[in-house]
This record gives structure tokens, C-alpha cells and sequence, in this order.
């Protein structure tokens, strides 16, 4: 088969460049160009020296119109700009759109209440799809807007999916997740900071008010509430979600590990770790897996369900690349099978 032509408006982020190392070493696809205002004319490998052998691409300046002839176009940008720009992107062109950003995950009164902003695109919020693979693969298939999901989102809802879709809990559910630096972006800000960061954590957006909350709640179903709280933490990569609730009925480890290895049975990127083991964050890092293990406290009568992904891999681009594979009819895996770093 002729190769999938791929663009990236917005390359030189942290999501962008594993986009583009992803793409490098993708079987069936092509990357075209990838675009930066910032970093226009300068080698991709200047800014990102690991790329260094695997690409010769230099940062272009965006053109929509030479985008949209292309076969798919990753949107890799801020929160904010993909709504405004998708229309002028199916004007130009037949190109298909993946869409990182959150800019079409909620319906319109919710993205203004949780993005501060109105949409630009509220005729286009019904058509796009949800990117989580392992929750809506035949949608996805036949879609030409995915949007993508958030990292934190992305490790609490595979975590939390089973036990909604089984109804094995009574509704409101706690996610504590810790988040690698590289989540921030590439900008940084004083939190991120390396004498501030380092040998510390700090939960942020407390109480509730982080923007990823509807859309945990939108995918987990209606009777889902999310209690979460991000907590920022000295590593570089990854999502390390525990996640709590209270069991309708007394089950036991063995019934509820047998209920999520069910549950994704054809998800070759979710692992059940089983009895006793306890996702680490390392593992998944540099890879599209997402690590799953559960304990029961008999004493509460509540489920802990940890899961790790690594946010810029699974928790972005590479759940892109997995959309990508589906929406061209290729197999999932195709440019993903690639192992977690550690050790």
C-alpha cells in the first residue's frame, strides 16, 4: 500500500516531537512536514538532538492549504487554537484531523465553563470522535475528526472503564495522579522549575477544578463523578493514576482482575498485571502500553485500581498514531510495538 502522508501543525512541542519520532519509525506512513511559527526554518534535530539520523525534516512555517492535502493532519497545538482552525482545514482540503489538544472532547457549554473560551466550532463537536481506542474502535475507523485524548484522562478512564461498564461501584470515584515535568510543555513555567520540582511534589488544580475532570466523567458513563487531583512530581515521563471507589457488592481481587482482563481482552496495549503486582511508572515509559493492577480492601469494601502510562506516548501521541492505524485500516500495533524504558 502507498504510504499515509502525515503533516503536525504545531512539531516542536513535547507531543509533537514524539509524533514525529513515532512517525519516523512507522512502517506505512510518511511525515511531510512538520510545522512551528516559533522554530521555522531551523532542523527538527537541532531542537530535539535524539531525532538526530532519524529525520532530516526542518521546521516549516504552517500552511493550511498544503496540510489539508495531505492525508492526515495532527493537530499538536494549544488548548485553544485546533476549533478555530479544523474549519478552515476541511475547506482547504480532504484530509483527515486528529485533534491533541481538548478542543473537541466536550460539548460546547462544557468547554467554555472548563477552557475559559467559547467554541468556534460547535457544528463540529458532534462529529468528532473520542480517540480512546480501547472505549470506541469501530467510531474511530470510520471518523475523520478524532478527538484525542487527555493524559490523565487516558490512565483514570482505562482504570475506571471495567468497573463502570460492570456497574460494580456506587458512582463517585477518587483519582490521585501523579504527572511526569514534560506534561507542562516545553514553554515550562516557575512550578516546573528544576530547584522547585525536584526532590518534591505538589498537587495543583485542587479541588475539582482541573479541566480534565468532565471529560473522565463524559467517558466513564452518566453515573460517573471523579474526585481528582493531579499531583505534579520530579520525573520526566509519565501518568501514574490510583484510583479508588466504593464496590456495590463484597468481590475479590481474583473476580475483579478476571472482570478487566475480560473487559479488554482485545486491547493489546492494556495489561492486567494480576495478583500482587502493582503497576510501576518506568515500565510504560517510551511505550503505548498502559499497566493495570487492583486490590480490595475487605475492611472498606472499596477497589484500588492503579494504572501507568506514559503521558506523551499513550497519553498522547502514541494513542494518536493508534487512531491513525484505525482510521487507514491498519493494524493497531503497526509502528507502537516498542518496549517501556526501563530499567
Amino acid at each position: 500500500m502507498d504510504k499515509i502522508e502525515a503533516t503536525i501543525l504545531g512539531g516542536s512541542g513535547f507531543s509533537g516531537a514524539e509524533l514525529i519520532k513515532l512517525l519516523a519509525g512507522h512502517p506505512f506512513a510518511r511525515l511531510a512536514a512538520a510545522t512551528s511559527t516559533t522554530y521555522e526554518g531551523r532542523a527538527v534535530s537541532d531542537l530535539y538532538p535524539g531525532l538526530d539520523g532519524l529525520t532530516e525534516l526542518v521546521f516549516t512555517k504552517p500552511d493550511l492549504e498544503a496540510a489539508a492535502a495531505a492525508d492526515l493532519v495532527f493537530l499538536a497545538l494549544p488548548h485553544g487554537q485546533a476549533h478555530k482552525l479544523v474549519p478552515e482545514l476541511r475547506a482547504a482540503g480532504p484530509a483527515k484531523i486528529i485533534d491533541l489538544s481538548g478542543d473537541f472532547r466536550l460539548p460546547a457549554d462544557d468547554y467554555k465553563k472548563w477552557y475559559g473560551q467559547s467554541h468556534a466550532s460547535p457544528e463540529l463537536l458532534g462529529e468528532a470522535v473520542y480517540g480512546l481506542t480501547e472505549l470506541n474502535r469501530e467510531a474511530i475507523a470510520k471518523a475523520s475528526l478524532i478527538a484525542n485524548p487527555g493524559c490523565f484522562p487516558t490512565g483514570v478512564i482505562l482504570a475506571g472503564a471495567p468497573l463502570f461498564a460492570g456497574d460494580l461501584v456506587k458512582g463517585d470515584i477518587i483519582a490521585n495522579c501523579l504527572t511526569g515535568v514534560s506534561g507542562a510543555g516545553r514553554a515550562g513555567t516557575a512550578a516546573t522549575h528544576f530547584c522547585r520540582i525536584d526532590e518534591s511534589a505538589a498537587a495543583y488544580k485542587t479541588g475539582g477544578a482541573h479541566q480534565h475532570t468532565p471529560e473522565m466523567e463524559q467517558a466513564l458513563g452518566p453515573d460517573a463523578r471523579v474526585s481528582f487531583t493531579p499531583i505534579l512530581s520530579p520525573v520526566s515521563r509519565g501518568i501514574y493514576s490510583i484510583v479508588t471507589a466504593e464496590l456495590k457488592s463484597p468481590a475479590t481481587v481474583s473476580d475483579l482482575e478476571n472482570r478487566f482482563a475480560d473487559f479488554y481482552r482485545n486491547d493489546h496495549f492494556v495489561r492486567i498485571l494480576g495478583p500482587g503486582k502493582v503497576p510501576e511508572m518506568k515500565a510504560t515509559a517510551g511505550s503505548n502500553f498502559c499497566h493495570i493492577g487492583l486490590a480490595v480492601d475487605k475492611r472498606l469494601g472499596r477497589v484500588t485500581i492503579v494504572s501507568a502510562i506514559d503521558n506523551l506516548v499513550k497519553g498522547a501521541s502514541g494513542q494518536a498514531v493508534q487512531n491513525m492505524n484505525l482510521m487507514f485500516g491498519l493494524e493497531e500495533t503497526a509502528g507502537l510495538k516498542t518496549a517501556g524504558l526501563y530499567p
